[in-house]
């Protein structure tokens, strides 16, 4: 995911709420210092690490387990991803609970918040899709 600082010479307040809304990290209207570039740059530059290093994190997933990682981020409980899977409870614990080991997360919360960092969407309407992150 690209990290982007928006620089003008001719912006406004709607414009710049536009850029931050669509994922600017920061808007720059000119004249600016150095010291505000630099730190919109440094921001971008650690967004951009933490984005790669989520990725990294769900590159760790199996297929089958990057599929209920989606699921769990959806919002669907172990029941509800066993019988949309067609595979048993215990399984779906089973790999559940390797997703957060691999993962390193401790809550769904914090699932929820590497798949935003990572740019990974839920599955939608029960439909996972293949781990888009390969090492």
């Amino acid at each position: 995911m690209e990290q982007v600082v928006f620089i003008t010479r001719h912006g406004d307040i709607p414009m710049g709420i536009g850029a931050m809304k669509r994922g600017a990290v920061d808007f720059l209207p000119k004249p600016f210092g150095d010291d505000e570039l630099l730190a919109a740059v440094a921001l971008a530059l650690e967004r951009s690490a933490e984005v790669a290093e989520s990725r990294a994190r769900l590159a760790k997933l199996t297929p089958r387990e990057f599929e209920i990682f989606q699921l769990v981020i959806a919002g669907l409980v172990n029941k509800e991803i066993s019988a949309e899977l067609g595979v048993t409870l215990r399984t779906i614990k089973e790999h559940r609970g390797r997703v957060m080991q691999k993962t390193g997360v401790l809550s769904v919360a914090e699932l929820v918040r590497l798949a935003q960092k990572a740019g990974v969407a839920p599955a939608q309407s029960g439909i996972a899709t293949k781990v888009p992150y390969t090492t």
